[in-house]
């Protein structure tokens, strides 16, 4: 395994994820007297790990038709249309 490109995706999707709306989701249900907090964990990780698995399946088939770079300008593109959208509505 080489570590070096591990802890480049861990940090990447860590950085990702703190504060997004999969964290206040996962806070909301902890929040919860009567849910057991080992149930919200497990629960909040597998949908992560399946959500995961979708990204590296469907990156894996479209890295067959579009190469690398283009697939890089297409998530940045969607990006800035997100991120102006945001801004839009704000």
């Amino acid at each position: 395994m080489d570590l070096k490109i591990f802890m480049t995706i861990f940090t990447a999707v860590f950085i990702a994820e703190l504060g997004d709306k999969t964290q206040l989701a996962t806070m909301l249900f902890a929040s919860d007297k009567d849910v057991n907090k080992w149930l919200v964990f497990a629960a909040a990780s597998l949908a992560l790990i399946v959500a995961s698995a979708i990204g590296v399946l469907a990156g894996s088939f479209l890295s067959a038709y579009i190469d690398e770079k283009t697939m890089s300008y297409i998530a940045g593109g969607g990006f800035m249309v997100i991120g102006a959208f945001v801004l839009y509505q704000a």
